[in-house]
């Protein structure tokens, strides 16, 4: 190899050095209220996996030179360039991740929309949380995005470019800010970590695979209900856990242009969005009865009517159907080995959720609303959820109340966490403490 083409490739090397040096702790670069700020188990794990990324990518830099140093000689420059490539593939990679959850954090020190993403991320660990200790709880956040849905990258899964996620990052729609139809997005997503840490995929599918060899004559709607069961049981969770506002909310995010609504991909995991509004009300009936979900049903219908559409279509809606209250009690009745012989309604709180339960809250509420304040955020949005089915509360006053809501529940964990630490402190011996470097 040339000395020159040696003296390139180490230039780029101390390149990469000096802008790593640059990438600083959110800590330091990301000014917030302390309202909108994250909790610390997800600022800290946050924190800590960038820590451990930039000295992994600091070690293989030096590695690198350490290696072109000794092979001036030696190497050719084409394999020097080859291992540089690669170094910074992984140097990008770093970087990608940095920029993921900057993204999620920067909106923190916006105004309003920070406070509400703290009292977002309240909501989202409540509905999470089960009782029981049935899984450890990841931390979760929240960040606003444009489009109409929400996602989610979930816990303890791959990142690019390699290492395993710390945190459950929730995308919520910024249109929905603020009404009650937003729980229906954020739960659906909350739902889907909550599937992958009790692993409801996996322990449903040999249940419908068994439905498929001993009901042939409905073998193809049990491969259809396989087919979307990762996005079924996290509309399950959401309607558990928030009731009829998660059917309101998803047809706020599924009613598209006809052809939209009734398009069949098998590629697609998500049912098709007129069956999938059917079966969310299929499965409010099954868990809360009451006339609220047939009429819903009628309504999807008459903006949606299927009887224009080709027979073959018409057969299989009618099929899937027909096929909705088998399929959602085997969901009801499903005993996962993670839930240690409870099924998803008993765990999810189900028996509080009741329609006439949740009305007879909000009109509690109405004369004591300190009470409301008290409540788990997850049955606060199911109540309001339920008023505005019922009629009880608008839009307006909605938004109103729901604004006060997301930044008391942002104040309240930061003092609460504020508190505990304080609490903590005091009780401890004083010890010393090694010091948290970030190069």
């Amino acid at each position: 190899m040339s000395p020159y083409a040696s003296a390139l490739l180490e230039q780029e090397a101390r390149s990469l050095q000096t802008r790593l040096a640059r990438v600083r702790p959110f800590a330091l670069i990301e000014p917030m209220v302390p309202a909108a700020a994250l909790l610390p188990s997800a600022q800290s794990a946050l924190e800590r996996y960038l820590v451990t990324g930039r000295r992994e990518l600091q070690a293989l830099i030096a590695a690198f030179q350490h290696w072109l140093a000794g092979a001036r000689e030696t190497a050719s420059a084409a394999e020097a360039q080859r291992r540089f490539t690669f170094l910074r593939l992984k140097f990008n990679a770093t970087l990608t991740q940095f920029d993921l959850f900057n993204d999620v954090i920067t909106q923190r020190s916006e105004h309003e929309n920070g406070v509400w993403l703290s009292g977002l991320d309240a909501v989202a660990a409540d509905a999470l949380t089960l009782p029981g200790d049935y899984y450890r709880l990841p931390p979760v956040v929240c960040y606003l995005d444009r489009g109409p849905g929400a996602a989610i990258r979930r816990a303890r899964t791959r990142l690019p470019g390699g290492g395993e996620n710390p945190v459950a990052v929730v995308r919520v729609p910024r249109e929905r800010m603020i009404g009650s139809g937003i729980a229906s997005s954020l739960i659906h997503e909350v739902g889907h970590q909550g599937a992958a840490l009790l692993d409801l995929v996996n322990s449903l599918r040999p249940e419908l695979q068994a439905r498929q060899r001993s009901d042939p004559a409905q073998r193809e709607v049990w491969q259809w209900w396989e087919r979307w069961i990762s996005e079924i049981v996290a509309d399950f969770w959401s309607v558990a856990r928030v009731g009829v506002v998660s059917t309101l909310g998803l047809i706020g995010v599924v009613s598209l242009p006809r052809v939209f609504v009734f398009r069949l991909s098998p590629d697609d995991p998500h049912p098709i969005p007129w069956i999938r509004v059917m079966l969310s009300c299929a499965m409010g009936q099954a868990l809360y009865p009451h006339p609220q979900w047939e009429r819903l049903a009628n309504v999807w219908h008459d903006y949606y009517p299927s009887a224009t559409l080709a027979p073959q279509t018409v057969d299989l809606l009618g099929r899937l159907r027909r096929g909705m209250p088998d399929f959602v009690a085997l969901l009801i009745r499903h005993q996962p080995a993670a839930l240690r012989g409870q099924t998803l309604p008993a765990v999810l709180d189900v028996a509080r959720r009741q329609p006439a339960a949740l009305t007879a809250l909000y009109r509690r509420w109405e004369d004591a609303p300190a009470q409301m304040y008290r409540a788990p955020p997850s049955l606060v949005f199911a109540v309001l959820g339920q008023a505005r089915a019922d009629g009880l509360v608008g839009p307006e006053d909605e938004n109103v109340l729901l604004a006060k809501l997301l930044t008391h529940w942002a104040l309240r964990s930061t003092l609460d966490t504020s508190f505990l630490c304080a609490s903590l402190d005091a009780r401890a011996p004083a010890l010393p403490r090694a010091p948290l470097t970030y190069h």
